[in-house]
């Protein structure tokens, strides 16, 4: 690990979210992930670029996302397009970086990391092509460059898996094998744990990690950045009246 002047270096790493709903939010998520932590870039993807977005986050557009599955297809085949980095931090307005003093350098060791997934109990949710139960996904986190790319680049189909179209689910379940026949690796369970929590399963217990989804259980403390102040939404509309948007 890097630091200077007490701030974590992470210029290899671009801090990154998508999303059309919940903009302010994410906006004050990606601010918060940057407390600490000086990213080699930082960029927010959407289909307007909000009056509140910060000189140190730029703004890439993308149209608007209409549906989870537009949110899905363009983390899997266009995220790519917005990424300079070897590596990306994807983050939401519901789960982004809480401990930056908890990052550990064996989490750039590995093309995809996220949260841990519980045990289901079953015998096909999580199961890859070859019936292998697989307990990390989960959209935020790290994803080196080479696996952003790769479902375009592969030209991997945009298909279901048990009715679903989760791009985590996509990468860590469904097309698992191909992403590590292409030479990839997804963090396991052992790492993972460590880098952050979204089901309170029994693996991750007295462990602080680096990053949060979903305010469940131990999470539930973090922060929750609610709707946008008076005066940016009459800034707001006060725009759309001048422009006629």
């Amino acid at each position: 690990m890097e630091y200077v002047n007490g701030r974590l270096q992470l210029k290899n790493v671009t801090l990154v979210a998508m999303t059309s709903v919940n903009v302010y939010e994410t906006v004050q998520a990606m601010k918060y992930s940057m407390r600490g932590i000086d990213f080699g870039d930082a960029v927010l993807v959407c289909h307007f670029r909000p009056i509140y977005l910060p000189q140190n986050i730029r703004y890439d557009h993308t149209s608007k996302l209409r549906t989870i599955d537009d949110f899905n297809y363009k983390m899997l085949y266009e995220l790519g397009d917005h990424i300079h980095t070897d590596f990306a931090m994807i983050v939401h307005y519901d789960g982004f970086i809480v401990h930056p003093e908890c990052f550990r350098d064996e989490f750039l060791d590995y093309d995809y990391i996220g949260a841990p997934w519980p045990d289901p109990h079953d015998d096909f949710t999580y199961r890859d092509i070859n019936g292998t139960l697989r307990r990390v996904g989960n959209s935020v986190g790290f994803r080196s460059r080479r696996l952003i790319d790769f479902p375009r680049i592969a030209n991997l189909p945009f298909e279901a898996d048990h009715g679903y179209f989760h791009e985590d689910g996509f990468l860590c379940v469904k097309n698992r094998h191909l992403v590590e026949e292409a030479g990839m690796r997804i963090a396991p369970l052992e790492v993972a744990k460590y880098f952050s929590h979204e089901t309170m399963i029994p693996e991750i217990e007295g462990i602080t990690p680096f990053a949060f989804h979903k305010w469940a259980g131990t999470n539930a403390g973090y922060p929750r950045f609610k709707g946008k102040p008076d005066i940016i939404r009459r800034i707001e509309k006060k725009i759309k009246k001048m422009t006629g948007g």
